[in-house]
């Protein structure tokens, strides 16, 4: 595939929010967003029908307030560089192109941090919050390497990286477009 921001957005998405599986004949790609969300899973249905000349299908969950954006093609996995499976305890690596390149890298991270991140401003108490959560280490490791090199200074939780000064909070959610989709 093409190298382009809007690959490295759907790289950080699915590792986010998505999954790879394999069936004998095809694997199925599916990114679960909510339905607070509903422009983030227009975007990436837009997204995905381009990169991979097909329209994915996209239905809301009945058990849930959830879409399912799937697509159903051969050789996802490899073209996306991402493992088959589900990726909890995979050591999780970002794509050499996007780390190397400063364009591709927020666009990476905006998918990631638009898949599973937290924004939050309480003005009394003049506390600023954005977190990325996930459980994988590898995941969390990468994400808080990628916000340092950009240089800003995050937090470590367990299960997050978190953005807690103000100009940085502000800096990088205006640096990723966060909840902006064209």
């Amino acid at each position: 595939m093409r190298k382009s921001t809007e690959l490295a957005f759907l790289i950080g998405l699915i590792l986010g929010d998505g999954n790879i599986s394999k069936f004998p004949r095809v694997e199925c790609l599916r990114i679960t967003l909510g339905t607070d969300k509903p422009n983030l899973a227009k975007y990436s249905v837009k997204i995905i029908e381009k990169l991979f000349c097909k329209a994915p299908s996209i239905i809301k969950r009945s058990n849930s307030n959830c879409f399912n954006v799937t697509l159903y093609q051969r050789n996802i996995s490899h073209r996306l560089e991402i493992p088959i499976g589900a990726r909890g305890k995979l050591d999780i690596t970002l794509p050499n192109w996007c780390v190397n390149n400063k364009k591709y890298l927020i666009s990476i991270l905006k998918g990631l941090f638009e898949a599973e991140a937290s924004y939050c401003v309480h003005l009394r108490t003049c506390t600023y919050n954005f977190e990325f959560s996930n459980r994988n280490t590898s995941l969390l490791n990468k994400v808080e390497k990628s916000l340092r090199h950009l240089g800003y200074s995050p937090e470590r939780r367990t299960y997050a990286i978190r953005l807690r000064k103000r100009n940085e909070v502000e800096s990088f959610k205006k640096m990723i477009d966060f909840r902006s989709y064209l």
